[in-house]
């Protein structure tokens, strides 16, 4: 599901038990100088990750301070993030103009807050401009953080150069069948360099059926909760999307090809390693 650019005025975009991906939590905050947001959300552990300005935030009586290092854009350094136990007070406060993710997963226990700096961030880079899928992935909460987070993981993700196709080979986690596949309910919101870019995403749910496309500006979102999504942005533009994975059963996500395409898994460099660092 599509959910066009607009001002959300600091509202959750996907709220609590989101009838479409129900394991997922967005929000975009944005605040001025001083200005400061509280939120709790009940049965969810959320993860706070500026695009732009520098936040401190407050978790239940535990200070972070200066977190978030981009002024322009997404493109203009590096990400940090904050995560926030499941139903935690939380309080961000702007020290720089600031638009603030909130990411989300639902989980049933209580653990620590803790900060993710610059130095702690999982990369990977995979892909190549010849096969069109040249990508370059930061996790916020990765692979590394894996024993201190429940369910969630929180990524920022880049083509590389300019147009080309990402998520390919089509896959899907929208089924748990270990240990082939897990459900992992997933959002996206989308930005574009220079920002009247544009892209596609496919959700195609049958093999051999046309399935939907959606056409994406900069600020949309999507909502995956079932079905192979590749995903592609025209030439001469940089596609960027901040990603929330949220899991049913494992915090580990385990995609699944799709038949018709997956052999194109052993012609894309580097991809095995990414599809490792989901955990």
């Amino acid at each position: 599901m599509h959910i066009a650019p607009h001002d959300n005025k600091n509202k959750a975009i996907v709220d609590a038990e989101n009838s479409t991906v129900p394991l997922n939590y967005f929000n975009i905050v944005k605040l001025k100088v001083g200005e400061a947001f509280e939120y709790q959300v009940p049965g969810y552990e959320t993860c706070i990750v500026p695009a732009t300005g520098t936040i401190d935030v407050f978790v239940e009586g535990v200070e972070f301070k200066s977190l978030g290092k981009r002024t322009i854009d997404v493109w203009d350094g590096e990400p940090e993030g904050v995560y926030a136990p499941v139903g935690a007070k939380v309080t961000i406060v702007a020290t720089r103009d600031t638009e603030a993710f909130i990411a989300g997963a639902k989980y049933d226990k209580v653990l620590e807050p803790f900060d993710v700096r610059v130095s702690e961030l999982d990369k990977v880079q995979y892909g190549s401009d010849d096969t069109k899928t040249h990508r370059k992935i930061k996790h916020i909460l990765g692979q590394k953080h894996h024993d201190k987070v429940g369910r969630l993981l929180v990524s920022e993700l880049f083509t590389v150069g300019q147009g080309g196709w990402s998520g390919f080979p089509a896959h899907k986690h929208d089924t748990d069948n270990l240990p082939h596949e897990t459900r992992h309910d997933e959002t996206y919101n989308f930005r574009f360099k220079p920002n009247h870019g544009s892209g596609v995403q496919i959700v195609q749910h049958e093999e051999g059926k046309p399935g939907d496309a959606f056409q994406l500006m900069d600020g949309s979102t999507i909502m995956l909760k079932s079905g192979y999504h590749p995903c592609a942005v025209m030439p001469g533009y940089e596609m960027y999307y901040f990603t929330i994975l949220g899991g049913l059963s494992q915090r580990s996500l385990i995609q699944y090809f799709q038949p018709t395409h997956a052999y194109q898994v052993e012609t894309i460099p580097g991809i095995k390693d990414m599809v490792a660092k989901f955990k």
